[in-house]
């Protein structure tokens, strides 16, 4: 038991100093090297320890704190309203949660004796600068940084050249309001291409880049920034004294449009908690399509009167949370590193990972890719990471957080033998790539892989074929290779456990159905190593039959664009294989290999156009981009080449993006990519 709390408080310990690091890179510096969802992901892991061990609990723990220092450069102002931070919900749960403490609050409340459940106002959580304004008589006086929550940075001048900040208001009061200052993305991506002509280093994202924007000693370097801001809560007035009274936060947001301040038009007065979850869920679809960044949104309950009854906690309001977006990186330990076969015989390390909850599902392991990965990445068993998790994509681990080892984290190696590769285990280095693979190359668990995958739906599609059946019908002995699935006959189903007349006839059907197949597919379902299903539809345009694509020579292949000369060995080094070639003739008599109608080609948008997509997509996955892509006449490659036309490029782009840019291939958002699908 000593151990545990040991272990617990060195843990809690580095918690502390790595968000004080990155609250400083983030907040002081405007130079963060973890995203905002990783950064809270280790705020949130501190306070479930501090929680649950409440003696570990320090003052100024950084899970009080509001905000971060002041930088030296500028004047230090006492805000006149302390400011605060909203707590946060991450889930249905959490925000179901907060409803349930405002009710119990309010019920108990003797200033309403309310017991109803309250309206709410929600907006959209704007990822940008906080800032505080202070008018006296409508005349903007001081503009100041959040900073600690007590005292911010003096930037005034420097928010004189935001041009939707008004510098005299519409009515001649005094007033203080808060909202947040941003950059367009439309202006950011303007920015960063400029830069890149220059040959400067390109900026990381509009948030950053604003409150650096703000930070600028020269008053001349924000203006051509193009700053601009949303103002969303009044915190301090005479208003009232000058006919200007509001009792909700909705007539509070029209207050604040009437004295000429720009509000964020899309906030929504809703009648329970259920709205606002609805309200999530559908800006979690369209906020990509807004030309700022939006992390969240911000439910707020509607009555000024509740809102005082409610009150504050020590650094956060009790009417109001922000309900953020599902992260798409958060962080999380490895627990562990093991290898995972792959149906060509290849072994990818997987880590271990303690479960965690990343783009709205729990995750427990992620992809390490080979070994030199790992040893670039310098990822090691015990080791606190970064995970990304977005769309359809496999977790993979961003990042090490060093700063967060103890020195009890092991290294990995990877073994020479790998009991499920058959014969004596042994494995080999693949020569000139980075992969490791099994020197036997028909053992029992390669080979379930492959049948698996030869009936999933992205190949035969034979629905009811699962993993399951697949195991029960190899250990039974009815099938071992590709073409003996379309060889079962009802007899050899009957014997079988969970095998009724109704789930006999179903396999049956969709095994017949299935032997219908396009050529592409068809190759795909080969696991030829180094063809996937992008080059298995280059090559069966290219070759027209599955004759003309068993007999064609390295020469020929190497014509393709995207078979190289690795490609055209594997390719033919398959065909070179007896069995192989057995295999194949064998399948033949068993499907037809149907022929696809194109469209006239010559009235499609995109003929002979290739695009290659890069990072994550908002508003639809990698598949439906490929399909819509392909329905107009073009073609997707997974590498970047001289002949690419279009990179389409989403959030968070790899590798793909940096070599586009040097070979000068053309680059859509997502924005500009929708458009041109129309």
């Amino acid at each position: 038991m000593a151990r545990v709390a040991k272990d617990i408080r060195e843990r809690a310990d580095k918690l502390r100093k790595t968000i004080e690091r990155h609250s400083r890179l983030y907040h002081t510096q405007d130079a963060p090297e973890i995203s905002d969802e990783a950064y809270d992901a280790l705020v949130r892991e501190l306070e479930q320890i501090e929680l649950q061990y409440p003696e570990l609990a320090t003052s100024g723990s950084p899970t009080e704190r509001v905000g971060s220092d002041v930088l030296e450069k500028f004047e230090k102002v006492s805000h006149a309203v302390p400011q605060w931070s909203f707590n946060d919900a991450f889930d249905e749960d959490g925000i179901r949660a907060f409803d349930e403490r405002v009710r119990r609050g309010l019920g108990e409340s003797p200033a309403t004796g309310l017991a109803d459940r309250p309206q709410y106002l929600v907006e959209l959580k704007i990822d940008g600068l906080k800032i505080v304004l202070t008018y006296e008589n409508g005349i903007l006086k001081t503009a100041a940084t959040r900073g600690d929550g007590r005292v911010g940075e003096d930037v005034t001048n420097n928010v004189r050249t935001i041009e939707s900040i008004p510098p005299k208001l519409k009515k001649a009061i005094n007033i203080i309001v808060e909202g947040e200052i941003w950059m367009a993305k439309s202006v950011f991506d303007k920015l960063n291409r400029e830069r890149k002509k220059r040959g400067e280093e390109l900026f990381a994202n509009p948030r950053n880049i604003a409150a650096g924007s703000i930070r600028q000693l020269d008053p001349a370097i924000t203006r051509a920034r193009k700053l601009d801001s949303f103002i969303y809560d009044i915190a301090s007035t005479d208003a009232k004294y000058r006919g200007l009274t509001y009792g909700t936060q909705e007539e509070e947001l029209g207050i604040l449009k009437l004295l000429g301040f720009k509000v964020n038009p899309h906030f929504k007065k809703i009648a329970d908690i259920n709205g606002a979850i609805q309200y999530w869920k559908t800006w979690q679809s369209r906020a990509p399509r807004e030309d700022y960044l939006v992390d969240g949104v911000v439910v707020k309950v509607d009555s000024r009167k509740y809102q005082e009854a409610l009150g504050y906690t020590g650094k956060s309001p009790r009417f109001g949370i922000a309900f953020k977006f599902p992260a798409e990186q958060v962080t999380t330990v490895v627990e562990n590193i093991t290898l995972q076969l792959g149906r060509t015989g290849v072994l990818t390390p997987v880590a271990i990972l303690k479960p965690v909850l990343v783009a709205g599902s729990t995750v427990s392991r992620a992809t390490l890719h080979n070994e030199d990965e790992i040893k670039r990445k310098d990822i090691r068993i015990g080791d606190t990471v970064v995970i990304q998790k977005a769309g359809d994509i496999i977790p993979e681990v961003v990042r090490v957080l060093k700063e967060m080892r103890d020195g009890k984290e092991r290294a990995f190696k990877f073994p020479t033998h790998f009991p499920l590769c058959g014969g004596d285990g042994a494995l080999e280095r693949i020569a000139g790539q980075a992969a490791y693979r099994c020197v036997a190359r028909n053992s029992y668990e390669q080979q379930r892989r492959k049948l698996e995958y030869f009936a999933s739906r992205r190949v035969f599609d034979i629905a009811g074929l699962g993993p399951k059946i697949i195991n029960q019908l190899m250990n039974a002995g009815i099938i071992s290779n590709f073409d003996d699935i379309f060889t079962i006959k009802r007899g050899d189903l009957e014997t079988l456990e969970r095998f009724g007349e109704k789930s006999i006839e179903n396999l049956l059907g969709a095994i017949e159905k299935a032997r219908s197949v396009t050529l592409g597919r068809f190759i795909t379902s080969l696991s030829i190593t180094q063809v996937g299903e992008e080059t298995a539809r280059d090559l069966a345009e290219y070759f027209k039959t599955a004759e003309k694509f068993a007999q064609a020579d390295s020469e020929e292949l190497e014509k393709l664009e995207g078979v190289g000369p690795i490609v055209a060995r594997s390719i033919i080094g398959w065909f070179s294989d007896k069995e192989n070639k057995n295999l194949f003739r064998r399948l033949l008599k068993q499907v037809h290999i149907k022929h696809v109608q194109h469209r006239v080609l010559n009235i499609l948008p995109f003929t002979d156009k290739s695009f290659v997509l890069t990072g994550v997509l908002e508003n639809m996955s990698r598949e439906t981009a490929k399909e819509k892509i392909r329905a107009l006449g073009g073609k997707v490659h997974s590498f970047v080449s001289k002949n690419t036309d279009y990179i389409v490029v989403g959030r968070d782009p790899g590798e793909k993006f940096s070599k586009a840019q040097k070979l000068g291939v053309k680059t859509l958002d997502e924005k500009k990519f929708s458009d041109m699908l129309g």
